[in-house]
This record gives C-alpha cells, structure tokens and sequence, in this order.
C-alpha cells in the first residue's frame, strides 16, 4: 500500500512590506523633525606657519606677551600676574602702543577656563587681535 504525501503549500509567510513602509516614514520623520543646533566657540586668530616672524626688537616693541604654563600660571614680562589683573596690566600696555596685539603663549597642558578668561580680559581691555599660540615651557 501506498502512502501519499501532501505538501504544504499553506506554509504562513510574514509580509515584510508594512514594516518597511513604516520604518522608511518614521526615518523621514525623524529627518524632517530634527533641529541642528550650532555650537557657539571661540574665535581665536591663529599665526601663519609660513610667514616669517617680525625683528625682535619690532616684536617687543608691538606685541603684548602673555604666558600661561602648565600650572596655570599667568605671566607678563616676566612677573606673575593674577588672572583679576591681566585686562588692567593690558590696558596699561595698549596705552603705550594703541595697535598692540595680544599674543598668548598657552601650555597644552594647561587649562582652558584660563585661556578663555585671558582671551576676554584682553578683548575687554580694547585688544581687537588676539593670538593663541602653543608654547613648549
């Protein structure tokens, strides 16, 4: 005797085609839906690696120097400053040469709430070009 098999060819199958429809909708929502918000930073000019640096004596003689090291340490013309003093010692020098700029010999190691603080005092003292650049101490 003989057996007969029957296929099943009522197997169940999920239909994918709602799902992606849904998905691709939520993604275009969520594009449509999504604000970008620019983060706000600090303009710093930064020197040309090409240019040549001004005669030494020109430098001194025009540029406002302010060192901050790896311990946080703010110096002008080679005295400690303290970071409440710095718009007032950049005041009195913008005094003796009204086109000074500010040139800021930061530490990699120091930190950045100083620098930005130095940065301001200097914009406040009425400096428009201010410069950070890296120092090895």
């Amino acid at each position: 005797m003989r057996r007969k098999h029957f296929k099943d060819d009522d197997e169940t199958q999920v239909d994918m085609t709602p799902m992606l429809d849904i998905v691709f909708i939520m993604l275009i929502f969520f594009i449509v839906t999504t604000s970008f918000v620019k983060e706000s930073g600090v303009a710093i000019d930064r020197p040309d690696p090409n240019q040549e640096p001004p005669p030494p004596e020109e430098k001194k003689k025009k540029n406002i120097f302010v060192k901050i090291d790896a311990a946080n340490r703010i110096s002008m013309d080679g005295l400690d400053v303290d970071i409440r003093a710095v718009r007032a010692r950049v005041e009195q020098k913008r005094a003796q040469n009204p086109e000074a700029i500010a040139i800021i010999g930061v530490d990699e190691s120091s930190e950045t709430d100083i620098l930005i603080s130095v940065v301001n005092a200097a914009r406040m003292a009425g400096v428009d070009k201010v410069t950070v650049s890296v120092t090895e101490l």
